[in-house]
């Protein structure tokens, strides 16, 4: 069956309701690990870009099959990272970047095995902000389409490789190899948010996330680990998630930040959001700085502005005050079953809404 879909959260003609929900059909719940070949195209890409499917292909390469993966590179532009290539090369997929001055812009996404070829053809590049919450349309064609309209992934890829562009593949690169002159550092600290990035998370919080804030000390209330869930549309708010746990069985992908808490007026530089790869693929952002000072409870939002690369404010917001009305609206979207919504609003209009100047 055939989908398309406005993304994020605007429009769709069936479940898949973006681009990940459209690769998720294609490389897991209607794929068996091992057969045939699956495969990315992308003009830009970054490690958040694949974090949700590193797994994915792990697990379908070790199991006999091929993933391949044509990326853009550019020694003047930063198209693809260093790092989203190191890991797939890591999981074994075959990489090939392409280096024009007028730039590979194409982001095609599919696979190819005994039951024919799926295509997702998107705007939507391998990137968190095009996996979550760039505005961007994705189409995917299943195997009956394809097969009518004679499309082929294994002809459209020879064609792509046998053409006379400048293409470096990436499989056997030694560390001398010039295509990494074409890769950007993710790492690079000190980096300026653009205009896009400089944006508030408002998040509303339930009882799972607050209970523990407010639990008196010493009480069975507050074990465990205290964090808030968040969307699992968070891909491109963080840094990149490049912590692997090296403990359980369930994959998970971890970055450090730096959290000013600015309710109990303290900085935290060890704050760890983390990525469940295997379990719910949510987001979790560890607030334990908060565990028993009783300055959350249900209902109440929380504001997690992103001052910098790495750099982020939180603010509870109290429910029933004039801030928490003039924010409340800005929380669109739904985070799982039990009411919980989250959206995002440009630092600008956030500062203006309470009294701050970012």
């Amino acid at each position: 069956m055939n989908f398309f879909s406005l993304h994020p959260n605007v429009y769709a003609t069936g479940r898949p309701k973006g681009l990940i929900g459209m690769l998720e059909n294609v490389w897991v719940s209607n794929h068996t690990p091992g057969e045939g070949t699956l495969y990315l195209i992308s003009g830009f890409s970054n490690y958040n870009g694949g974090v949700r499917f590193y797994e994915t292909f792990t697990e379908h390469i070790n199991q006999g099959g091929r993933v391949i993966a044509i990326l853009g590179g550019s020694t003047s532009q930063r198209l693809s990272s260093r790092q989203v290539v190191e890991e797939l090369l890591n999981r074994g997929v075959e990489v090939h970047i392409i280096n024009r001055k007028r730039i590979l812009h194409a982001k095609l996404y599919g696979a190819s095995n005994n039951s024919g070829e799926s295509l997702v053809v998107s705007s939507g590049n391998f990137t968190g902000p095009g996996m979550s919450q760039n505005i961007e349309a994705s189409l995917l064609l299943d195997n009956n389409t394809t097969q009518s309209m004679g499309f082929s992934w294994n002809d459209m890829i020879s064609e792509m490789l046998n053409q006379n562009w400048h293409i470096h593949n990436m499989t056997n690169a030694t560390d001398a190899s010039p295509g990494w002159n074409l890769l950007y550092d993710e790492r690079t600290t000190n980096l300026t948010l653009d205009e896009t990035e400089r944006v508030t998370l408002i998040v509303t919080l339930g009882h799972a996330d607050t209970a523990r804030i407010q639990a008196a000390p010493g009480t069975t209330a507050g074990q465990g680990t205290q964090y808030f869930w968040l969307s699992k549309d968070s891909y491109d708010f963080f840094p990149p998630l490049t912590i692997r746990n090296r403990r359980g069985t369930k994959a998970t992908y971890s970055s450090l930040i730096n959290m000013n808490y600015i309710d109990i007026n303290y900085t935290d530089t060890q704050c760890r959001v983390t990525f469940e790869a295997e379990n719910n693929f949510d987001f979790r952002l560890g607030t334990g700085k908060l565990r028993y000072t009783g300055v959350a409870e249900s209902n109440d939002i929380a504001a997690i502005t992103r001052v910098g690369d790495s750099d982020y404010e939180l603010r509870i917001i109290k429910q029933g005050t004039p801030k928490y009305s003039q924010l409340d609206p800005y929380a669109v979207s739904f985070i799982g079953n039990r009411g919980k919504r989250f959206g995002y609003i440009s630092n600008e209009e956030f500062g203006r809404i309470i009294g701050v100047t970012f």
